[in-house]
């Protein structure tokens, strides 16, 4: 029992982490959670859990494996995770913003709910290095020559899914308190161009990467 905890607890400690450094999900939620709204980074923090929760399932079915093995199964995943991320860097990048002034910032009109679940789960899913991450934090963890029972792997999967929603649901209230939002209205175009910048060097990035 407490071998089984100890491991549900260190998955979900590793994963956290992980979850934290920047990377795809963190530009993400920071653009959408300012750009748009509290309610457009929540969703969209949804969005990134229920990518989480594919790649848990297929680390538990062992198809990382045989994508981490692939050269065209993982590549293709790359190259499509390094278009998205592009495009949505160019359209933050060349998007029409208002003045810059306080009195004359207008926020930008929000999206759907399944616009922004939909933006958090393809910006997570296309995202090769998840792949890895979790297959590197399945194997490192679990032992082959005794495995723990698939429902102690399901359970940890949850609390990853459940991990990843808290975390950028709170950058996502964080980030939309009223001073920290009245400080982005001012420079509303200068940031909105920033977290395109990131979005296309990641984009870069991962299509640049041999691994």
């Amino acid at each position: 029992m407490l071998e089984n905890l100890a491991i549900i607890g260190t998955i979900a400690f590793v994963h956290l982490l992980g979850a934290m450094s920047p990377g795809p999900d963190l530009a993400m939620s920071v653009r959408n959670s300012l750009t748009y709204s509290r309610r457009t980074g929540i969703f969209t923090a949804v969005g990134f859990g229920l990518g989480v929760a594919v790649h848990v399932a297929y680390c538990i079915a062992g198809i990382a494996v045989v994508i981490a093995r692939s050269i065209l199964v993982f590549s293709t995943i790359k190259y499509l995770g390094a278009a998205y991320l592009l495009y949505i860097g160019i359209r933050s990048v060349v998007s029409r913003q208002p003045g810059m002034e306080a009195d004359v910032v207008t926020k930008r009109k929000d999206i759907s709910p399944f616009r922004a679940v939909r933006m958090g789960f393809f910006t997570n899913i296309l995202n090769p290095k998840a792949t890895l991450f979790f297959l590197g934090l399945f194997t490192v963890v679990i032992s082959p020559a005794a495995p723990p029972p698939r429902h102690i792997l399901v359970i940890a999967g949850i609390v990853m899914v459940v991990d990843t929603m808290l975390w950028f649901g709170f950058v996502a209230l964080f980030l939309n308190e009223r001073h920290v939002r009245s400080f982005f209205e001012r420079f509303q175009g200068y940031f909105n161009r920033a977290f395109g910048g990131v979005l296309i060097l990641l984009s870069i990035k991962i299509a640049l990467s041999r691994d």
